[in-house]
């Protein structure tokens, strides 16, 4: 395999972890409530956290709150619709790339994106090792977020096999993500990581595709075949 640096030029920039949380976005309930929320996860576990602090710390009512959210998973899930929206917002033209430099530029932005955060998603970690039920919440949160950065990147993302990418891809990450909280601002060992995850995800999407072609190809008979990339763009094969 083309090593990264033969693949790909270094990112242009990469953000420094900053220092606590940011500040809320606006003055809104939600973003207060968000911003509040992330603040108290960097200090204690998820499970420790109750709405009434919550609350407290947004300086929002408690029925406020209600009207907002149904709970702290709930706020969790904004947070991280927050991280999509600015990984989205972020994009540059990468239409001369491959789609797996497309991908690994998107991810890395996510990164970018999480790094003031990075206290309080080391604590969300820790607490969904130890507890199976929200380590199965944050898969469903993970994979929805990964059809977007899917999407971003120009990788189909529906239907079957697109659910399976999604999920592959929320794996993939969350171990890039494990290697990110150890890691120091040049962000070096994280890239590897990511470009590792991604030479994984190329064979398995290859070994997906082959699987998943098979029936079809038996209904129809010999035909002209159509070879599906390792990130699903097609292209003619004999």
């Amino acid at each position: 395999m083309v090593g990264r640096s033969a693949r790909r030029p270094a990112r242009k920039s990469a953000q420094k972890p900053a220092a606590g949380t940011p500040p809320p976005r606006s003055d809104s309930i939600r973003d207060k409530a968000v911003a509040a929320f992330m603040a108290l996860l960097a200090e204690r576990s998820f499970e420790e956290i109750g709405l009434a602090e919550v609350a407290g710390r947004a300086g929002v009512s408690l029925s406020d709150l209600r009207g907002e959210f149904g709970g702290t998973l709930g706020i969790l899930a904004a947070h991280m619709k927050d991280i999509d929206r600015a990984v989205l917002d972020g994009g540059e033209d990468m239409t001369e790339e491959t789609a797996r430099d497309r991908l690994f530029e998107v991810l890395m932005r996510r990164i970018d994106a999480l790094a003031p955060y990075k206290d309080a998603i080391d604590s969300l970690a820790r607490s969904a090792r130890r507890n199976p039920g929200l380590a199965l919440a944050l898969n469903g949160l993970a994979v929805q977020s990964q059809r977007w950065m899917l999407t971003a990147a120009g990788i189909g993302a529906s239907g079957p096999r697109g659910a399976m990418r999604a999920q592959g891809a929320a794996l993939m990450f969350a171990r890039v993500v494990a290697v990110w909280l150890d890691d120091d601002e040049g962000l070096d060992r994280t890239m590897a990581a990511l470009d590792r995850g991604l030479a994984s995800a190329e064979r398995w999407a290859g070994f997906l595709d082959d699987l998943m072609s098979i029936p079809g190809c038996i209904a129809r008979g010999p035909r002209r075949r159509r070879r599906r990339d390792d990130y699903g763009e097609e292209t003619e094969a004999a």
